[in-house]
């Protein structure tokens, strides 16, 4: 993994203002003071037997890892252990205990109400969760559930939430389409609705969070908000999990960007907007288990981005391209008439200088239909400033990092020269919508304020 100096280099060049720390690193702590950039720390599951058990050992841990550092480090927010009603059950009966204990620490230090305390949920914890209004929490946990969201709600603190909708995707048994875990466009007669409810819901994502919404309610709790601590796709898988793709880990974080950029909450909770943290900033080369557990991140260890987002309301590169040089290229699964009539449309109402690809011509070989419409929906998406709506072609092309240019066939936007054309005015055909607005909100104890920040919030993973 880089040096603190280096992940904290790499946040400030992308101007990442938040992030979430997997325990209380001082290192990293300290690399992060004076930076603005606001911390989740967190405390590892292995530590939380002794602080849920002990006042003195709970206050020892705060004034280590949280009053060492602040002001200076920019803590926001205590995540005290991870996924523990579901990796670690038998510390299950010391969480709410721990949660406490830490909360006694900050209010002693006066630090209670700019650090909130909570513990991060697998969305597993929750049963029957489609539709939402009918789920609810595993009862086996109420002993645990009912205390800690009586703490949430006493302290103004939030429901943290992990949510893969990769992971329910792949335990569907094809139940669930891939289209609805990507937030792909779906016509109406495909979106899932709420029997109960006659809500309709377009993604796995929001029919989570309301699943979450409706179980707190089953238990009497209407008013905690849910950060969601986790969420993303992994890039690269073995054989058995074909779906782990650079394309459709692009599609899921982009798309994901999107919906949070619209600031429209969930379909129950449609003036409520929450916070989501991408997992995660680092590629893992060294994680045991499949291969998609290695390949979640956003950059490889050099800082290099393994794909670049984009920010669709103003097709500016987002988060992750550190070069701006970005390409438009076709899909390895494109249809070929799909292909060709996105060829078509580039060398003609596109306006694209086509003549490269003429037989003789460098760009000519090889021959065939993918290869000449990579070149001419570069040529497009280059002229266009890379702007909105511009590398999609109907879903058949999708932008990257890699430069396509080959032997003497020098693509448009190789080198970091752009070609612009100040006259064109046409937009390629496009099924991207565009939204505009702050990220996201963020819940400050009661009440709910906006907040526009420059870059997605990341979720950066500190050994």
């Amino acid at each position: 993994m880089p040096s603190p100096t280096e992940v904290v280099a790499l946040l400030k060049a992308q101007g990442i203002q938040h992030v979430r720390l997997y325990d209380a690193d001082r290192a990293m702590l300290r690399a992060l003071a004076n930076t603005g950039i606001q911390v989740i720390v967190s405390v590892p599951n292995d530590l939380l037997l002794g602080i849920g058990q002990s006042n003195a050992t709970a206050a020892n841990w705060v004034a280590r890892n949280v009053i060492a550092h602040v002001p200076a480090t920019n803590i926001t927010a205590i995540a005290v252990g991870s996924e523990v009603l579901t990796s670690l059950p038998n510390a299950a009966p010391v969480l709410v205990s721990a949660l406490k204990f830490i909360q006694s620490a900050l209010v002693a230090a006066n630090l209670d109400q700019q650090i909130k305390v909570s513990t991060p949920h697998s969305s597993s914890v929750i049963l029957d969760s489609f539709p939402p209004s009918q789920a609810f929490f595993n009862k086996t946990w109420d002993p645990v559930m009912v205390p800690l969201l009586k703490f949430l709600q006493s302290t103004g603190s939030y429901l943290m939430l992990n949510v893969y909708p990769y992971y329910d995707y792949m335990l569907s048994n094809g139940v669930i389409p891939l289209d609805y875990a990507l937030f792909r466009p779906l016509p109406p007669n495909k979106e899932a609705i709420d029997s109960n409810t006659l809500l309709h819901y377009t993604n796995v994502f929001d029919a989570v969070v309301d699943a979450a919404y409706f179980a707190m309610s089953y238990l009497k709790f209407t008013n905690i908000p849910i950060l969601v601590t986790e969420s993303g796709w992994p890039s690269k898988g073995d054989s058995s999990e074909p779906d782990a793709t650079i394309d459709n880990a692009n599609t899921y974080n982009s798309n994901l960007i999107k919906h949070v950029l619209n600031n429209s909450g969930t379909p129950k909770q449609p003036r409520i907007a929450f916070s989501t943290y991408i997992y995660e900033l680092y590629n893992e080369d060294l994680r045991s288990g499949p291969v998609s557990e290695n390949n979640w991140g956003l950059f490889y260890a050099n800082g290099a981005p393994v794909y670049t987002l984009h920010l669709t309301s103003s097709g500016t590169v987002f988060a992750n391209d550190t070069t701006n040089q970005t390409f438009c290229v076709a899909k390895s699964n494109a249809d070929t008439k799909m292909l060709q009539a996105a060829l078509d449309w580039a060398c003609g109402p596109g306006k694209v200088d086509c003549s490269p690809l003429l037989q003789g011509q460098p760009c000519y070989e090889p021959n065939n239909v993918a290869a000449h419409a990579t070149y001419a929906i570069n040529a497009y998406y280059q002229q266009m400033a890379k702007s909105s709506g511009t590398c999609d072609f109907k879903g058949v092309a999708s932008v990257t990092t890699t430069d396509p240019s080959h032997g003497s066939c020098i693509f448009p936007g190789s080198g970091g020269k752009n070609v612009t054309g100040a006259n064109s005015t046409a937009l390629a055909p496009s099924t991207n919508s565009t939204n505009s607005g702050c990220l996201s909100q963020y819940y400050n104890g009661g009440s709910l304020t906006s907040s526009v920040i420059l870059t997605l919030i990341l979720s950066v993973f500190v050994l």
